[in-house]
């Protein structure tokens, strides 16, 4: 995950103990990604991607996980979404294993360069992610960047009934994230830098991230 969606997750944990057992969907640890494993040694953490390697525990497919109903306490897919093909098949699948109560947290980027690992497929707009929510009984949307044009887009959604308490927790960390932590240096750099400069450089940076791990 990068920087600022960490600090989500940490605000959001700090806000209201995100209950165990935790599931990553699209945890394969990518050039420049942070792994979510580190925020929760104390509880049962489960890394889950279509593809192996590095901070990944189990494969599973977000069109079809191979997992009970109402399995999961809290599931975590940050800056995936737009990786999924069947995104709408996904979301049904994740409202499925969570339990009743669970939380989900689900962000992707907007305004961003194509990343393909493998593919990269949609954008999603505050709205979109919404819509796509629609069966979940809690449902928190912020957009963070410059007005009508967010680099990143997040949601927290509750399965189920929710304490007031919960939900006003939530919620405030989510919007103390907004306007305290969204930004890094890769999303003011994508904010302020023209297209035709944004692009080569974002590929300069990861062909160099790439080659970091590589060596490792």
């Amino acid at each position: 995950m990068r920087q600022p969606i960490r600090r989500l997750i940490e605000r959001l944990d700090r806000a209201v103990r995100l209950p165990e057992p935790i599931y990553d969907f699209g945890a394969l640890l990518t050039p420049g990604k942070l792994n979510a494993r580190e925020l929760f040694a104390d509880r049962e953490f489960v890394g889950c991607d279509a593809r192996p390697g590095p901070g990944v525990d189990r494969l599973l497919d977000l069109h079809a996980l191979d997992l009970p109903d109402a399995s999961v306490a809290t599931a975590i897919s940050t800056d995936t979404f737009e990786h999924v093909e069947r995104f709408w098949t996904a979301i049904e699948e994740l409202h499925r294993v969570l339990q009743p109560g669970g939380i989900l947290i689900l962000t992707s980027v907007m305004y961003f360069p194509i990343h393909n690992y493998p593919s990269d497929y949609w954008r999603f707009t505050p709205a979109g992610f919404r819509a796509l929510a629609h069966r979940f009984d809690h449902v928190l949307v912020e957009a963070a960047g410059v007005g009508d044009f967010p680099h990143t887009i997040v949601l927290i959604a509750v399965k189920g009934r929710a304490t007031p308490e919960t939900l006003q927790q939530l919620e405030s960390a989510l919007r103390t994230w907004r306007r305290r932590d969204a930004q890094s240096w890769k999303e003011i750099c994508s904010l302020w830098l023209p297209p035709i400069l944004l692009a080569p450089l974002y590929r300069w940076f990861t062909r160099w991230t790439e080659r970091r791990l590589r060596l490792r």
